[in-house]
């Protein structure tokens, strides 16, 4: 019983330093990528990337966590296929309308669920997808303007959702199948996601704001973002991989649009941005679905825990997302500020 509430709290901070850290990258990203005017969303990945590397190398080093050697081929593998998905994303968000990437992003969850379903043979019961039915809609009424579609966009698009999904089921499935923490996982990965996006994010960024990062004059000011970006991003980076490796994808899906709905809070709180009654109501509606997501995963895990497991039981997919309420946008883009921060890797 102990470890089993010790559990519940391990994924609650979890969840909350996710949510913590990925609204305090926003607004730093934002005062960078907008008012600042450093509109190299990708490149400034490859760097935060780095700097995550470079932290958790000198962690190791005080023996905060063991390394422990893994499978190579599978860690290369899963790092680039993390760092295509990021240069998708932005390259989605940079050919497609706001409302088109948003609909994008919607798309994640459904698409997880079937691959872990066919793939995986994994178990959502009725009521769960019901859950995750109205959170969609929610999000979709608070955050979705216009749905302009253009051919290179939507194929963008669709290699944007399918690297998604696959690297996060990655990220779970490489976790237990290697018995290796986030942070080994993450420490292992970092580099390849950093090299990949080192290479291609001059490229795209090129692309999509027709500037050379390389040639940009870098003030003592946007330095100063730029080091507070990166610093603040070890903890997203770690966070996600915590998340993922904690509950699911499916979960941590979910979790990234409750961010949405924060961040979008924020910004009409604080920040006086445009905010409508649609707005309003599509938070609510989102909010009200992941309390039905969480109260249903949170239900069924009692019901699987009171029940004898057979020799051979199907891991499903019922971690809550609000557990401790209920045991008790990556992040709104603006196609203004050019960036797109994965929900997953930033």
């Amino acid at each position: 019983m102990a470890e089993a509430s010790g559990l519940q709290l391990g994924v609650v901070g979890a969840l909350a330093l996710s949510v913590a850290s990925s609204v305090a990258i926003v607004i730093c990203n934002k005062a960078l990528i907008s008012t600042l005017e450093f509109p190299f969303a990708t490149t400034l990945t490859s760097w935060h990337l780095m700097v995550t590397f470079c932290t958790l190398h000198v962690a190791q080093r005080f023996n905060v966590f063991e390394p422990k050697s893994t499978d190579v081929k599978t860690v290369m593998l899963f790092g680039v296929l993390n760092g295509v998905s990021i240069g998708f994303l932005n390259l989605s968000l940079g050919f497609n309308s706001i409302g088109f990437y948003q609909m994008t992003k919607l798309t994640i969850i459904p698409f997880t669920v079937l691959l872990e379903t066919v793939f995986l043979k994994k178990q959502f019961s009725e009521k769960i997808k019901l859950s995750l039915l109205v959170l969609l809609i929610g999000v979709g009424i608070a955050s979705i303007t216009d749905l302009n579609l253009n051919l290179l966009g939507s194929i963008l698009s669709l290699f944007a959702i399918a690297t998604t999904c696959i690297s996060q089921i990655m990220t779970n499935t490489i976790q237990k199948r290697l018995n290796v923490s986030s942070t080994q996982l993450l420490y292992q990965s970092a580099p390849f996601q950093a090299a990949i996006l080192f290479v291609c994010g001059p490229v795209v960024d090129q692309c999509l704001t027709k500037q050379n990062v390389f040639a940009y004059k870098y003030s003592p000011l946007v330095l100063t973002f730029i080091i507070l970006s990166c610093l603040i991003s070890v903890s997203v980076n770690f966070s996600t991989f915590l998340v993922i490796g904690k509950t699911s994808p499916v979960t941590y899906q979910v979790l990234g649009h409750l961010k949405t709905c924060l961040i979008l809070a924020f910004g009409y709180t604080l920040l006086h941005d445009p905010f409508t009654e649609r707005n309003i109501i599509g938070i609510c509606v989102a909010i009200f679905g992941m309390g039905m997501y969480s109260y249903f995963c949170t239900h069924e895990n009692k019901k699987k825990l009171a029940e004898p497991l057979p020799p051979t039981s199907q891991m499903k997919d019922t971690t809550p997302l609000l557990a401790s309420i209920n045991m008790a946008h990556h992040d709104e883009v603006k196609k203004a500020n050019g960036i797109s921060t994965k929900d997953s890797l930033v």
